[in-house]
């Protein structure tokens, strides 16, 4: 299955990606720098570079600055990824900026439920995000 993240609020198509691998199904989740987080963009900002600061820079804990794996990361909290089914399903999910070559010919599909568009909410792009923590993306 391949998924759009294109203006996807990252929760809700975290939940159901991860309800999904957990039931055996291999989940490309494709253009995750363009999903959203909803809520005041200084404050989420803000929440980020805490959160990268935090622990020891040796020791961890390690928050990743790319948004694919910033998304991967956000799906891992939603997954029992320190048990054995968990941890598979984690192996079933790949994130990808933009959209690679070898799935480019296939049909990616979207969640509507987890579209952004249809709130009026205060927004923010994981690629934006990333920019601020320090990732070398365009």
């Amino acid at each position: 299955m391949i998924i759009d993240a294109t203006d996807l609020i990252v929760g809700r198509m975290a939940t159901v990606v991860a309800k999904k691998a957990l039931l055996g199904e291999e989940i490309h989740i494709v253009n995750s720098e363009n999903a959203v987080l909803t809520g005041r963009p200084k404050e989420i900002l803000e929440s980020y570079k805490q959160t990268r600061r935090r622990g020891i820079p040796l020791r961890g804990p390690y928050f990743p600055r790319m948004p694919h794996m910033i998304v991967k990361r956000t799906i891992r909290g939603m997954l029992p990824y320190k048990k054995p089914k968990g941890r598979e399903a984690l192996e079933r999910i790949k994130c990808h900026i933009g959209v690679p070559e070898s799935l480019s010919k296939e049909k990616a599909e979207t969640i509507e439920s987890a579209n952004v568009k249809k709130t009026d909410a205060k927004f923010i792009y994981i690629k934006e995000i990333s920019k601020q923590l320090g990732a070398k993306i365009e």
